[in-house]
């Protein structure tokens, strides 16, 4: 690589490439890297375009540059499979002007998480969280408002209060049980 013809360093690109490295892992070193944080380096930094490079491209590049067992790349195996992907993505340009075309896109970037979990806000997940529109035993959980009710909604609580609803006569059991004595 000719570090003094181009604008961007291989210490820049290295920064990113750690950033993209450790992404979504916990116990990477940024170091290496795994394929799937590759493709995702490739996408976020405008490297797959749709065209010229697709994700399958960037794909069958990285597991030609790994070693044979690996699951991850190192950063020399990063370089070398930039200088594969770098002459597709930039038709028409020398080799060393295509590598520091890319280098360009990467350097200074870092992974993207905004909106990585949206809330789906769709017409259907609202029709089906309107508590108005329950029916059956699902309508008696949730009062007026929508509001739920808890336990109350979903046992029937037996009424302990001692009063008996159906019982017939002023005869009370004490009463019946000296009669056949």
């Amino acid at each position: 690589m000719a570090e003094g013809s181009g604008e961007v360093s291989l210490a820049e690109v290295g920064t990113s490439f750690r950033k993209f490295a450790v992404h979504g892992d916990t116990k990477a070193t940024g170091k290496e890297m795994n394929g799937k944080n590759f493709v995702k380096l490739c996408k976020d930094c405008k490297i797959i375009d749709g065209k010229n490079v697709t994700s399958t491209d960037v794909d069958i590049v990285f597991s030609k540059v790994k070693a044979k067992t690996a699951r991850v790349i190192t950063f020399e195996q990063f370089t070398q499979a930039m200088s594969e992907l770098a002459p597709k993505r930039f038709k028409g340009k020398s080799q060393e002007e295509a590598v520091q075309l890319l280098y360009g896109l990467i350097a200074g970037q870092e992974p993207a998480n905004i909106g990585v979990t949206k809330v789906a806000k769709a017409a259907a997940v609202d029709r089906l969280t309107d508590s108005n529109k329950y029916t059956g035993s699902h309508k008696e959980r949730f009062d007026g408002s929508g509001k739920g009710k808890g336990r109350a909604g979903r046992e029937d609580i037996p009424d302990t209060s001692g009063y008996v609803s159906a019982y017939k006569g002023q005869d009370t059991f004490d009463d019946k049980v000296k009669d056949n004595e």
